[in-house]
């Protein structure tokens, strides 16, 4: 279990920077890694004790306005800052999931994704599980890709290691959001990297970075059965006033091979549903 998971990321930022990165002139003789809590603290203008029981999880939590400071002290974007105050109020005891709220997206995102005859798409939790998937998601990405599999297990697998074609990219940017949407506390998440830590040693160098963006766009290049090196416009987004889910839909441009093979299998899919009956069961309703 992480005591602070506050703490353990401002750790790893700080030994990340040498003192000249921030102005600060560099010593002979330092035994510390990076910079030291006394002078992040300087840089931050806070005192060394108070960013000591920051680190520590002790006390008082940190203002938004202490955030932005230690942000400007580490070089840390404005996703950082998300990211610290989300882990601030998950540690203080803030409420995390809503069910309720979690049936109504997904009942009302369903329907309409199933529609998107030209979108491969699919929803995900804050741990990257699968909630919802398209019949397109379902035929473009690797592996058996339903509700329930986790993007993140599977992208570390041999079948989508073996389809896409910048592996390290993709892993590195689901890695990354995987840390900063997923509730720290969580066992679902828990057992996720317990199983990636065991198994997989790419997964311990990404994850032990302590990277933490969100997934907002991207090109994912696949290698498609059928229609071979294909690059889709990835490009994630948030359901309006709900922090649980997160909808990823992968757009060809036209005139692509992504677009082509988006239009191929969009028709072998119609005559599915034709010679399964769906065709006509629709002319006659």
């Amino acid at each position: 279990m992480v005591d602070s998971p506050l703490g353990e990321y401002l750790r790893v930022r700080r030994a990340s920077l040498r003192p000249e990165d921030v102005g600060l002139r560099s010593m002979s003789g330092r035994r510390v890694e990076g910079l030291r809590r006394d002078e992040v603290a300087q840089l931050a203008g806070i005192s060394p004790e108070y960013y000591l029981r920051i680190e520590q999880g002790r006390g008082h939590q940190p203002s938004d306005q202490v955030l932005r400071s230690l942000a400007r002290a580490l070089k840390l974007d404005s996703n950082a800052i998300h990211y610290m105050s989300r882990l601030v109020g998950i540690e203080s005891g803030s409420p995390r999931t809503v069910e309720e709220r979690q049936h109504l997206v997904e009942a009302s995102l369903g329907p309409m994704i199933d529609q998107w005859s030209a979108t491969p798409a699919f929803l995900v939790d804050r741990n990257q599980t699968v909630v919802l998937v398209n019949e397109l998601a379902r035929a473009i990405l690797p592996g058996e890709f339903e509700p329930g599999t986790n993007v993140v297990l599977k992208i570390f697998s041999r079948d989508w290691r073996a389809s896409d074609l910048d592996w390290e990219t993709t892993a590195n940017r689901f890695l990354a959001a995987l840390r900063f949407h997923a509730d720290p506390f969580d066992p679902r998440l828990h057992d996720i990297l317990g199983l990636l830590s065991m198994r997989d040693e790419d997964f311990r160098r990404i994850w032990a970075a302590h990277v933490a963006s969100p997934l907002d766009s991207g090109a994912l290049q696949l290698d498609v059965a059928g229609y071979g090196r294909v690059e889709f416009s990835l490009q994630s987004l948030r359901p309006a006033g709900d922090e649980n889910h997160l909808l990823t839909v992968l757009h060809a441009e036209a005139g692509s091979a992504a677009a082509d093979a988006v239009r191929s299998l969009r028709v072998a899919h119609a005559s599915v549903d034709t010679r399964s009956g769906h065709g006509d069961r629709q002319a006659t309703a």
